[in-house]
């Protein structure tokens, strides 16, 4: 396919962006991968009037036809696997190991899941309702049919992590309940969005039923946000920009599907198999730099374990090993930029100055080039510290101790954040008990694995709404009640 285009994505065409073109900074060699187009918010405006133009044809197509398009999405996604992992790892800074098995193929596993369930029915049969005559209306049996329909635009705005994937996930059961998107992808690495809209044109999804623009500043999201055209924002990312996103979005009553900040509690029980836990935990290390809303950044350990598992996470950081995201033993690879390494720093600096202490990491490693930070263990947290409430999104564990479980919820419940948390105890019974006590949208119990079909979203300034699974239709669809007299 060669290099991605340099042109947005508008109505089928692609199109010269007004603003010229930015770099794309390879987050490991601080190299310029390519040059993004940079779109003006009247191209976006014009991105959003397409897929309001393509909508009425794409929602009244026959299911079987969205469910194929859907599949010759996923199919050439596969196809050109070996020309996408190279760009992923590249625009990310993800190890081989992470862009060659979580981000391509979980992209094309979204696209076949939705080519499926776009072949669902969308109706919710009820059973007659026997109704008393009113002044309103003869009594008799009432029938009644529930019937999902689409919402009509939605733009897409995905985050910097999972830039494939994350876009996957709302583009895919967005199609396939009838939607028409606009995608507007993380300035720091749209290359590849692009590319997926050359495949999308080749498999032949319809004018305007798809379209990407891209820009190194707000402007072009908030014009999607803001557009009369749109009438859903699937947003991903950051709590601050969820929340002006949701007070534009609020003035024309605009469906939202935010899933936000995370600052995942792993609640270590006094009974845990602390490797376990170790390894779990240590996972915010090991998947992605720690670049994951899910990640479990704070460990609040039972004070009769604390200082085992501190010694086992202090070992696991010391297996971690940081470098070129292409080298196979590289299990920690940059941030995505010299910013994001920025902000981390700032946070661990105030951290320390706050009493915190480093018992491991801390610092930049000794290498040339790339936006790296070691991985790091803070010991010594309270729960008032910023580094116990503010999310990192990078390479950082906090390590919080506790006395009872009664604290032990306190403090995983004392953030404003609520999207994943963890519970470690061999009693599975009490772990589950103690789950239910906590304000958060998922609980992992002895894991860190995810099932895929379970509804993803948060609780509190974590998000609005769930998507994955059969979930993922609902949050793309609005529900109508059709009722008759039998």
């Amino acid at each position: 396919m060669g290099v991605p285009s340099s042109r947005i994505y508008v109505g089928g065409e692609w199109v010269e962006p007004a603003g010229g073109h930015y770099g794309v900074i390879n987050p490991a060699t601080e190299q310029v991968v390519g040059e993004a187009p940079e779109a003006s918010a009247a191209q976006a405006e014009q991105a959003a009037a397409a897929a309001r133009a393509a909508f009425d044809g794409w929602a009244s197509a026959s299911q079987a036809h969205r469910s194929e398009v859907l599949a010759k999405v996923g199919d050439l996604l596969t196809k050109y696997n070996d020309d996408l992992v190279p760009l992923v790892q590249a625009e990310t800074g993800a190890t081989m190991r992470v862009a060659s098995t979580m981000q391509v193929p979980v992209a094309v596993e979204r696209f076949q899941r939705y080519a499926r369930h776009a072949m669902e029915s969308p109706l919710v049969p009820l059973p007659p309702q026997a109704i008393d005559a009113t002044p309103l209306a003869p009594g008799g049996l009432v029938g009644a049919v529930i019937r999902r329909a689409p919402v009509g635009v939605v733009a897409c705005v995905t985050p910097y992590n999972f830039p494939l994937v994350n876009m996957a996930g709302k583009v895919a059961p967005a199609l396939a309940m009838g939607n028409t998107v606009v995608i507007k992808p993380a300035p720091q690495d749209p290359l590849q969005v692009l590319r997926f809209a050359e495949i999308a044109h080749e498999a032949g999804v319809p004018a305007g039923v798809i379209n990407v623009v891209t820009g190194s500043t707000s402007d072009v999201g908030a014009a999607l946000v803001a557009s009369p055209d749109v009438d859903m924002i699937s947003f991903t990312g950051s709590t601050t920009v969820g929340r002006r996103i949701g007070e534009v979005a609020g003035r024309d009553i605009k469906r939202q599907l935010m899933e936000l900040g995370g600052k995942g509690a792993a609640l270590v029980l006094e009974d845990a198999d602390l490797d376990k836990a170790a390894a779990g935990i240590g996972s915010t290390w090991a998947f992605h730099s720690g670049q994951i809303c899910t990640a479990p950044t704070r460990a609040l350990v039972h004070r009769s374990v604390h200082d085992q598992l501190v010694e086992k996470l202090v070992a696991y950081a010391g297996f971690c090993e940081v470098g070129d995201p292409m080298d196979a033993a590289t299990v920690v690879g940059p941030l995505i930029s010299a910013a994001q390494r920025a902000r981390v720093e700032e946070l661990l600096a105030e951290g320390v100055a706050a009493g915190a202490t480093v018992a491991v990491g801390g610092q930049r490693p000794a290498l040339e080039r790339g936006f790296y930070v070691e991985p790091t263990l803070l010991t010594g947290v309270r729960p008032d510290m910023s580094v116990a409430r503010e999310e990192f999104f990078g390479p950082v564990v906090v390590v919080l101790p506790f006395d009872d479980e009664d604290e032990a919820v306190a403090i995983a419940n004392g953030t404003p954040f609520g999207l994943y948390d963890y519970v470690f105890s061999r009693d599975t019974a009490r772990a589950y008990r103690v789950a239910a006590r906590l304000r958060t949208g998922n609980v992992g119990v002895n894991t860190v694995a995810r099932n895929h079909e379970t509804p993803f979203g948060g609780f509190k300034h974590s998000g609005i709404g769930r998507d994955c699974g059969v979930f993922a239709l609902h949050a793309y669809s609005e529900l109508q009640s059709v009722v008759w007299p039998s």
